[in-house]
């Protein structure tokens, strides 16, 4: 995948183009003599592009690498004099170990300094173990690396040490292949969400457009206002059934209408008892709530719940964690939320009967 004509990058990036990489400890290196030139040597090859001009190479090598280093360098002067080789050494007691890289390159990376107003720069991924690899995307992704990925390869057939390069860009929709793979993707869910009937109500098409791409690509909360009979359970279901299509949770489907829930038993369907909590209480409850971990709680009607109640959903909503009473020790639920309601939840709110915390967090 190439980022842009290569003829462009250039007449365009007028600023300088530094290069960041490690030093590859196998396929760098290569015995001393004339036939080291035969081979491709990703560092070295960097700076023998001629359509790719590397003013500053950072190279990252671990200390028992640096007289590799060294001759890296040197063999760089010889065919790319212009081009400026900076050395750090980066040593890990375990380049495998992925928390240990991460955090040595995101300190690395903090320490830099980056000046992308005044230099281009490009993520060298070929070289160094996968581990470091995948670290230089996480972190070239979260922007803490301010570049574009450069991949190179040796030229299949020749054995001048040249090989090909290409420019990765993270952001897929300039790819016409791949964009036009998500929107079929994100047209098949928006056709099930809509149960395959085609409609031509705007406003509706409109709805469904909105939840595909927030109820099913996100995590957070939805709520779905609508008066009774206008089909919330139906479309919270579908939403579920797409989103365990998309392996985005495995567990059940839990319903509760929250207008059937009154008084103390609220408390105990919702979030569980312990055996002897109250009169009645003959054996542990697990409740609602953890019926539907890695799973989806639908609460129907959830403008009807009292505001203790409430509080303790807008707990577990951001903690994933509540106390189900009588019990001494908290639970844990990892689950994926719609609320339905037919009120004007506004309204509730400014009549006191309704949370503004929950509100605003559905």
């Amino acid at each position: 995948m190439i980022d842009m004509d290569r003829s462009l990058f250039y007449s365009i990036a007028m600023k300088p183009l530094v290069v960041l990489g490690f030093l590859g400890s196998t396929l760098d290196a290569s015995k001393f003599g004339p036939s080291r030139w035969n081979k491709w040597r990703p560092t070295v090859g960097l700076t023998m592009y001629e359509d790719l001009r590397v003013d500053r190479l950072v190279l990252l090598h671990g200390t028992r690498h640096s007289r590799l280093a060294n001759y890296v360098t040197a063999d760089i002067g010889s065919v790319s004099p212009e081009t400026t080789v900076e050395p750090h050494v980066l040593d890990f007691n375990d380049p495998w170990d992925f928390e240990e890289v991460y955090g040595k390159l995101l300190d690395f990376t903090r320490g830099y300094r980056f000046d992308p107003e005044a230099e281009d720069y490009l993520i060298h991924i070929t070289t160094g173990t996968h581990v470091a690899q995948i670290c230089l995307f996480l972190l070239t992704e979260a922007h803490y690396l301010p570049g574009r990925l450069l991949q190179t390869q040796p030229r299949r057939g020749t054995a001048d040490g040249v090989g090909t390069w290409n420019v990765i860009d993270l952001d897929l929709s300039r790819y016409d292949s791949i964009a036009t793979r998500f929107a079929e993707a994100s047209a098949e869910s928006t056709s099930f969400l809509k149960s395959g009937i085609e409609t031509r109500n705007p406003a509706f098409n409109r709805m469904i457009d909105e939840i595909e791409q927030v109820a099913v690509r996100s995590r957070a909360p939805v709520l779905l206002m609508g008066p009774t009979g206008a089909g919330k359970s139906q479309l919270a279901r579908r939403i579920y059934e797409l989103k365990r299509l998309k392996r985005q949770l495995s567990g059940p489907f839990v319903e509760v209408n929250c207008a059937t829930l009154k008084g103390d038993s609220a408390m105990s369907a919702l979030f569980g008892h312990k055996k002897g909590a109250f009169t009645g209480a003959v054996a542990d409850r697990p409740g609602l709530l953890r019926a539907a971990d890695t799973g989806m709680l639908f609460l129907d009607e959830v403008g009807e719940l009292g505001l203790d109640e409430q509080a303790m959903i807008l707990r577990a909503i951001e903690d994933k964690r509540f106390l189900p009473v009588g019990a001494d020790t908290e639970a844990a639920s990892d689950f994926h939320l719609i609320a339905g309601t037919n009120r004007d939840l506004a309204r509730a709110v400014t009549e006191g009967v309704f949370r503004e915390d929950l509100f605003a967090r559905l």
